[in-house]
């Protein structure tokens, strides 16, 4: 299964750091990335795979929930699937 994970808040040395190792730490693979700057607010948006992942979307979402709070940030995750049929037009 492939999820989109979002990061947005604040910018500060590490976000990347620490979200991507979660990920790896849990075998999550980062199929796409795409992450800038817009007047002063980090954005961050990940296409991930959790094909090999020793945990499921639901525990990653409440994991990197609670990273999130301690970078001051906010991470959502969801399945690519309810992602698209939400964004679709």
């Amino acid at each position: 299964m492939r999820a989109i994970i979002t990061v947005v808040g604040g910018d500060k040395v590490g976000i990347i750091a620490k979200v991507s190792a979660f990920l790896a730490k849990h075998s999550i693979n980062i199929v796409d990335i795409s992450q800038t700057i817009l007047s002063g607010n980090f954005v961050m948006m990940m296409l991930s795979d959790f094909e090999n992942a020793d945990i499921d979307i639901d525990a990653a979402r409440k994991a990197l929930a609670e990273e999130a709070e301690k970078l001051g940030v906010n991470v959502n995750v969801l399945n690519e699937k309810v992602f698209s049929e939400m964004h679709r037009i």
